[in-house]
């Protein structure tokens, strides 16, 4: 991708906006949005073009021996964009191998291709690997005192031994009281007693 001095030009002002906003003006800020529209488009054209590039690299692929003088050029056009070479292309470039063309393109197809394995055998294994977390050494110092941080994480569950005080407490001793203790049921009054009658003297 290549930008006219024109394009450089409002680059350069685009830059000059990033670093200090408060100059800006509305003119500048159009100007940037044309050149991002621009470029958008660029970008839009490029992946058009390399997919039509791919397609007609998988048919010369597909007509070989007889398009090789097509095949090769295209090839490493494609490699040059950024291709990864698929295992057709070593295959097709294995059974050309008297012209030196395709010896060469053969070699840097396997470079690349041994690059990739590399690369994604290296992200399986980082993927693999457990992540660990690491602790800082005062709380690595805390976790080996008794009742240190995180102390009642590492405390096994169920019922655990018998902690209580060895000497009994005498409030926690005595009985709590029932509530007909705390508050006695009224007794009825007794009937008076009949009057007795007075003997005769």
């Amino acid at each position: 991708m290549a930008f006219s001095a024109d394009e450089l030009r409002v680059l350069r002002r685009a830059l000059a906006i990033a670093l200090h906003p408060s100059t800006a003006d509305d003119e500048d800020v159009s100007t940037c949005l044309r050149l991002a529209h621009s470029v958008d488009e660029a970008v839009h054209e490029s992946a058009r073009l390399r997919d039509f590039l791919l397609a007609d690299l998988a048919r010369y692929r597909a007509a070989l021996p007889g398009t090789v003088a097509g095949y090769l050029p295209l090839l490493e056009e494609a490699l040059g964009a950024g291709y990864q070479p698929a295992p057709d292309d070593l295959a097709a470039l294995r059974a050309l191998r008297g012209n030196a063309v395709a010896a060469d393109l053969l070699a840097r197809c396997r470079v690349l291709v041994e690059r990739a394995v590399r690369a994604k055998l290296a992200g399986r294994q980082a993927a693999a690997e457990p992540a660990r977390a690491t602790v800082p050494a005062s709380r690595a110092r805390l976790h080996a005192l008794p009742g240190g941080g995180d102390a009642a994480e590492e405390r096994p569950a169920g019922p655990g031994p018998d902690r209580r005080p060895a000497t009994p407490d005498p409030e926690r001793e005595r009985p709590v009281p029932t509530p007909a203790e705390v508050f006695p049921p009224k007794r009825k009054p007794a009937p008076p007693e009949p009057p007795r009658k007075l003997a005769a003297g």
